[in-house]
């Protein structure tokens, strides 16, 4: 039974979710502030958060930042509805999705589980690739890790799965509607910023090529291509 933390000053809300996806098969524990929640997080294992970014003591984002510093936790954060500036600061700080409040159970139940598969360690089979080395870059699905020139890069489970796709379609153009799909689990929204912030986050934690060229191109209007170097 996946294990969740949801942290949110909103106690009603918290309780009405804590019933739903209690409902749909989750553990779920309750933090009504930033410094509970920081502390419960980091004391126990828990195998998704939950984040509200408006709440006392600690806010989401320093929740957030503090846990990065420590694991890799996936973490849902959840956003004021039409607000662009909360979405793109928890992706910068490292969350792996996000949803605007208010939000419909079910389509959080969808984030939530599309999140847990993508932090699960692949189970390839025969046609698949278990490991993938492409220029200074060595990708290994079952234990979901990327080293860069023989060192490990400390990814997300969301960035491994956004570049797992990038490297296997090496030296093409992958649209974003695919990448989203793919890689993110869902489809992609018109309004959506997450995958152009994932894609941010992987450029500035792969750095540029050995030559020193651009290692993932964005090409307007098509979507984004890795370059092997």
């Amino acid at each position: 039974m996946p294990k969740l933390l949801i942290a949110d000053d909103d106690a009603d809300l918290c309780a009405l979710l804590q019933s739903y996806l209690g409902a749909e098969g989750f553990d779920v524990q309750v933090a009504n502030d930033g410094d509970t929640a920081l502390a419960v997080a980091t004391a126990e294992a828990f195998d998704l958060l939950i984040l509200d970014v408006m709440m006392p003591g600690k806010n989401g984002f320093e929740v957030l930042r503090q846990l990065r510093k420590r694991q890799l936790t996936p973490v849902l954060m959840l956003t004021a509805r039409g607000d662009d500036n909360d979405s793109i600061t928890g992706l910068e700080l490292g969350a792996d999705d996000y949803l605007a409040k208010p939000c419909n159970p079910q389509v959080l139940v969808a984030r939530i589980r599309a999140v847990l598969r993508r932090a699960e360690p692949a189970n390839t089979t025969a046609q698949e690739q278990a490991h993938l080395t492409v220029g200074d870059l060595a990708l290994n699905r079952h234990n979901r890790t990327l080293l860069r020139d023989g060192e490990l890069v400390t990814l997300t489970s969301t960035e491994f799965s956004v570049v797992d796709v990038l490297l296997r379609a090496t030296g093409q153009v992958v649209s974003k509607d695919q990448l989203s799909r793919e890689a993110l689990g869902r489809e992609l929204g018109r309004y959506d910023r997450a995958l152009d912030m994932h894609i941010s986050n992987l450029r500035h934690k792969l750095g540029a090529l050995p030559s020193g060229g651009e290692r993932i191109l964005t090409v307007r209007g098509s979507g984004y291509q890795l370059v092997a170097g």
